[in-house]
C-alpha cells in the first residue's frame, strides 16, 4: 500500500534541498515514530490540546466498531419512512458529510442529506421550502454542545416540528447538547471521542453517521483510511512515507514563502476542497504564521499566479511547478486522502513549530458576536472596493467573505469578481459563506500572517425568521457575526471592509 500511495512532486532546487534536509531531521529526530506514541513533544512542551487531541490517529481502526450501529440506526430511519436529514452543524461538523454526499451521492432507499451551515434567514427558509418536513431526521451536531449557530438551528427546527423522534444528536460525552437531547426525546444521542478535534473528525461518528444515512460503504471508506494510515505508520520512513513527506513539503515551502497551498482537484473529490481549507488553515494559521488552503481557483497560464504558490494535485490533475501530487483521486480512495492529509497537516505543524490542534484565534469573533447581539451592531459604513484592492501586495491574498443566503447566480457573479482579481493582481483569492469560514479559515485570517485583504459582503434577509426562546432573530445574529469579525480583524490591524455586493462583482480593475 505504501509504494501505491507514494508521492511526486517537482519542486525548484532550493526547496527540494530543504525538504531533504527535513526528511533526514524528521528521520533523525523520529517524529513519525513520536507522533503514533502520541508524545506531545513533537509540537509543544506543554501537552494541552494535544495530548486529549491525537485519537484521529487510530480513527480508522476504532470507528470500526459503530458500523453497525449506524447501519441499524440508518436502516430504521429509512424503514420509517424518512426520505431526507437535514445536518445542523458547522465547521467540522459539517464538513465532512457534505464531502460524504457530494461523493458518494445516495443509495437510493436511504436517506438525502442537506447540509444547514447557515444562519441566513433565506437559507432556513430555504431548508424549510425545499425539504419535506414530515418525512426529515434532523441530525444535531456539536462537539461542544454549546455552537450557536446549531444551538439556534435546532430551536427553530424542534419549534417547527416537535416530535422529539426526529432529531438526533452528535455531540462529545457529557454536553448540554446530550442533556437537551434526552430532555427532549430524541430518537437517538451519538457520543464522540472526546480526544478528537472538530477538524480531524471526519471519520469518527461527526462524518460516519451522515454517510450512513446516505447508505454510504463504511466498510469501503474506513478500510480505505487504514490503509492510508498503514502508509504512513512508524515503520516507513519520512521520504517515502506519504504523510510525512507531504507535511515536510508544504512546511518547508511555506517557510519559504510559498504559503498558498492552491489544490487541483479531480472532478470525483472534488469538494473535499473545502474540507481542505478547514483542516490546514484552522491547523496552521496561528503564531502569525500558517499555509492558506486556495480551493476552487480556476485554472490559468502561469503568469497568473505569484511565487508564492505550491500547488497540491490528485489522482489524474496536473498543475503547474511546484507541486506535490498524491496518486489517488477516486471516491474509493477518500478515505485513505483525508487520513493523508490529517497526518501531513500535523507533521506540517511540527515543521512550522505551531500547535496544530488548537484554534485560539476562533474565539475572539465569537466574543465580538456575542457583544454585538447584547448591544446590537452598529451601521457599518461601506468601504470602497478600489480603496481596498489598492492596498494589495506581492504575497498577500484576497478573502472574499460573504455573508449572504445560498444561490447560483450570485454565486457565479462572485466566482467570476474573485477570477478577475487574480488574474489582475495575480495574488491567490478565496471565497468563503459566513458564518461557516468562521469555523475554517477564519483561524487564519486572524492569527496567520498580515497578508490577507478581506472583503466582506452582507446581504439583508428577504423576510427575518425568529429564533424561539432566544431574544435575537437569525437576521440578527448573522448581522452580529459579520460585523463581530469585522471587529475582530481590525483589532489584528487586518485591511478589512464591508463593501457593496454590486461594487465586486462589477469591478473591472
Amino acid at each position: 500500500m505504501s509504494e501505491v500511495l507514494a508521492l511526486d512532486a517537482l519542486l525548484n532546487k532550493d526547496l527540494q534541498a530543504a525538504v531533504d534536509a527535513r526528511l533526514r531531521r524528521l528521520g533523525d529526530d523520529d517524529v513519525v515514530g513520536r507522533i503514533w506514541a502520541r508524545d506531545h513533544t513533537v509540537w509543544r512542551d506543554d501537552p494541552r490540546e494535544i495530548s486529549d487531541r491525537l485519537g484521529w490517529l487510530t480513527a480508522p481502526h476504532t470507528s470500526r466498531r459503530l458500523i453497525p450501529d449506524l447501519r441499524a440506526f440508518a436502516d430504521q430511519a429509512a424503514a420509517d419512512g424518512l426520505t431526507h436529514a437535514v445536518l445542523l452543524g458547522m465547521g467540522g461538523s459539517s464538513l465532512a458529510p457534505e464531502v460524504f454526499r457530494r461523493t458518494f451521492g445516495k443509495r437510493e432507499d436511504m436517506l438525502d442529506l442537506v447540509v444547514l451551515d447557515s444562519t441566513h434567514p433565506d437559507a432556513i427558509r430555504a431548508v424549510e421550502r425545499d425539504v419535506p418536513l414530515d418525512r426529515t431526521l434532523f441530525v444535531v451536531s456539536s462537539k461542544s454542545g454549546t455552537t450557536i449557530e446549531t444551538r439556534s438551528h435546532l430551536a427553530y427546527f424542534h419549534e417547527l416540528v416537535g416530535a422529539g423522534d426526529r432529531f438526533v444528536a452528535v455531540t462529545d460525552p457529557g454536553t448540554p447538547l446530550e442533556a437537551t437531547a434526552n430532555e427532549l426525546g430524541f430518537r437517538g444521542v451519538f457520543n464522540a471521542p472526546p480526544d478528537v478535534g472538530g477538524r480531524y473528525s471526519a471519520l469518527t461518528v461527526f462524518g460516519l453517521l451522515p454517510a450512513a444515512l446516505i447508505g454510504a460503504d463504511l466498510d469501503e471508506l474506513l478500510q480505505s483510511a487504514a490503509g492510508g494510515a498503514a502508509a504512513c505508520g512508524g515503520a516507513n520512513p519520512p521520504g517515502v512515507n506519504p504523510g510525512a513527506a507531504l507535511g515536510a513539503i508544504v512546511g518547508e515551502a511555506a517557510v519559504r514563502g510559498r504559503d498558498k497551498l492552491t489544490l487541483v482537484l479531480p472532478a470525483a473529490i472534488g469538494a473535499l476542497g473545502t474540507w481542505i481549507e478547514q483542516l490546514v488553515a484552522e491547523s496552521t494559521g496561528k503564531d502569525g504564521t500558517g499555509i492558506l488552503p486556495v480551493d476552487g481557483e480556476p485554472a490559468g497560464p502561469p503568469d497568473a499566479f505569484g511565487d508564492d504558490r505550491l500547488f497540491l494535485t490528485f489522482g489524474e490533475t496536473a498543475a503547474p511547478e511546484p507541486f506535490a501530487h498524491v496518486p489517488l483521486g477516486d471516491p474509493a480512495s477518500l478515505g485513505a486522502v483525508m487520513f493523508i492529509l490529517e497526518f501531513a497537516t500535523a507533521v506540517a505543524g511540527h515543521v512550522l513549530r505551531i500547535h496544530p490542534f488548537d484554534q485560539p484565534d476562533v474565539q475572539s469573533a465569537k466574543d465580538r458576536t456575542s457583544e454585538m447581539l447584547s448591544s446590537g451592531p452598529a451601521p457599518e459604513p461601506l468601504g470602497e472596493v478600489d480603496e481596498l484592492l489598492a492596498s494589495v501586495r506581492p504575497g498577500d491574498y484576497v478573502a472574499i467573505q460573504t455573508f449572504v443566503p445560498p444561490g447560483e447566480e450570485l454565486r457565479a457573479r462572485l466566482e467570476a469578481a474573485r477570477l478577475r482579481i487574480r488574474n489582475r493582481l495575480r495574488v491567490a483569492t478565496t471565497l468563503g459563506y459566513g458564518p461557516r469560514y468562521l469555523h475554517s479559515t477564519g483561524q487564519l485570517h486572524k492569527g496567520g500572517p498580515n497578508t490577507g485583504v478581506f472583503i466582506q459582503l452582507l446581504e439583508e434577509p428577504e423576510e427575518d425568521v425568529p429564533v424561539p426562546g432566544r431574544s435575537y432573530t437569525f437576521g440578527r445574529l448573522i448581522a452580529a457575526q459579520a460585523a463581530g469579525d469585522l471587529a475582530a480583524l481590525r483589532e489584528r490591524g487586518r485591511r478589512a471592509a464591508r463593501v457593496p455586493i454590486d461594487a465586486l462583482v462589477g469591478w473591472d480593475g
